[in-house]
């Protein structure tokens, strides 16, 4: 068994922010595979279903982010899991939009969410990090994060949920490289940059021929005047 939580805050005011892109994750996963209906458990929201053979449990904790290690803690404590059976969905930041890394372990980077589920279960669970970008001076990082998607992300942003959803299975089954894979195929693709063509050789000028060799001169002197130059 599996538990994939999605990271955010609860209430419709929130639902469309940037730092609610985990809830959105596991909504387009209990959406494209015919989860149960939410319901309210372990102070969140939880769905049960399968990823091909396994069976998951899909978690939003309703803590507010900073509190989510205890909705995440109880649901394991009930169903008796480990770490490594958790898989946290999250935003990140220093990714660009639609970029996305599963890791497992390591810090919290100051996200509160992932701070409050080390401090509760420790590191070593499993992190889908979904890129949103970053605004590019740290002051404004709060508001960005607790801002919505603007219109024009849309599309990325539909575009990445329905990727992730497709790549579910293969993340259930331990297989990363595979959900990023399949993932990839929802997302549009980086255009190659035209190879350069070389510039054409100028043709080497063709060498001028050689003038022709002048005859010598015929030397018309009779023998005997030539031996008489000699002593000249």
């Amino acid at each position: 068994m599996k538990l994939f939580v999605g990271l955010g805050n609860p209430g419709a005011g929130y639902a469309h922010n940037r730092h609610n892109v985990g809830f959105m994750a596991v909504d387009a996963i209990a959406g494209a595979h015919g989860f149960t209906p939410w319901r309210a458990k372990f102070q969140a929201e939880l769905a049960e279903g399968r990823l091909g053979l396994e069976k998951v449990l899909l978690l939003k904790p309703q803590t507010y982010m900073n509190l989510s290690g205890d909705a995440v803690q109880a649901a394991m404590a009930f169903y008796k899991l480990v770490p490594a059976d958790v898989v946290v969905f999250h935003d990140e930041l220093d990714l660009p939009p639609e970029r996305v890394r599963v890791k497992t372990g390591g810090g919290h980077a100051g996200h509160n969410g992932l701070r409050s589920i080390a401090g509760h279960i420790g590191p070593e669970f499993v992190r889908v990090r979904l890129g949103i970008g970053h605004p590019g001076d740290k002051r404004l990082v709060t508001n960005y994060v607790l801002g919505d998607f603007a219109r024009q992300e849309a599309g990325w942003v539909e575009n990445l949920m329905t990727g992730v959803a497709a790549g579910a299975p293969k993340l259930a089954d331990g297989d990363a490289p595979g959900f990023l894979t399949d993932l990839a195929r929802h997302l549009p693709q980086p255009k190659e940059k035209p190879a350069k063509a070389k510039p054409a050789r100028e043709p080497k000028a063709a060498a001028a021929p050689a003038a022709p060799a002048e005859p010598e001169p015929v030397d018309e002197r009779s023998p005997l005047e030539k031996l008489a130059d000699r002593f000249r």
